[in-house]
């Protein structure tokens, strides 16, 4: 049984696509830049909030004051609308709750801002208590670099072998290996099975359920 589960956040245990890419769609609107479908975000994200806002601007990126009007919204707009269409994906509540009772630490880690994540996570799972909820902190590099992921470990006095970490895109499976951890991807999320697979995850879960068993080392 491994000790500790740490969740990326954005598809894997929240849906927050609507929420990011409108906010980020105000910014390019405001800015005098055509906003994109929400479903082109979920190749957008997954690299923190600067690498989203390059994604979704192209070549506009490059001027300043654009790019500042791009980020200065989306931060704006996030702050007060991050929760209002976030929702959970079938079975994660329940999946926390059954890791807590058997004894298994969970986390997060995610590359959104840190100022972001309490909140969300306060209003999605309120019932559940996190060891640690981490966004992206300066004094980390970000994901797929494996520093923040170790830090957690150091900090609670845990191994690589024994922390379990899940997530939904290739962003994860770097992170994973850089930090020297197991990993499960979850294929409910932004990017899907295949991207997953072509970097290099061993298992792909479809349900909670599966990452449970995985985590506790039965099957039930």
């Amino acid at each position: 049984m491994y000790k500790i589960v740490i969740f990326d956040l954005d598809g894997t245990l929240v849906n927050s696509l609507y929420d990011l890419g409108n906010s980020v769609n105000k910014g390019l609107v405001k800015a005098g830049l055509a906003p994109h479908p929400i479903e082109a975000y979920k190749r957008f994200v997954g690299n923190g909030r600067e690498k989203l806002i390059e994604r979704a601007m192209g070549q506009a990126y490059n001027n300043e004051v654009l790019r500042n009007t791009v980020r200065d919204t989306f931060d704006s707009e996030y702050a007060q609308h991050s929760n209002d269409n976030t929702e959970s994906y079938p079975g994660c509540e329940k999946l926390l709750e059954k890791l807590e009772k058997s004894g298994v630490q969970t986390a997060v880690l995610s590359s959104k801002p840190d100022e972001f994540v309490a909140g969300i996570l306060k209003k999605i799972y309120p019932n559940h208590n996190f060891t640690e909820a981490w966004g992206q902190k300066p004094q980390y590099k970000c994901k797929p670099d494996g520093e923040a992921l170790n830090a957690i470990l150091s900090k609670h006095g845990l191994s690589k072998k024994d922390c379990l970490y899940i997530g939904d895109s290739d962003v994860d499976v770097f992170t994973a290996n850089n930090a020297g951890v197991d990993m499960i991807g979850v294929d409910w999320g932004f990017r899907g099975r295949e991207e997953l697979l072509s970097a290099g995850a061993e298992f792909v879960a479809s349900t909670a359920d599966e990452i449970y068993n995985i985590a506790v080392g039965k099957d039930e």
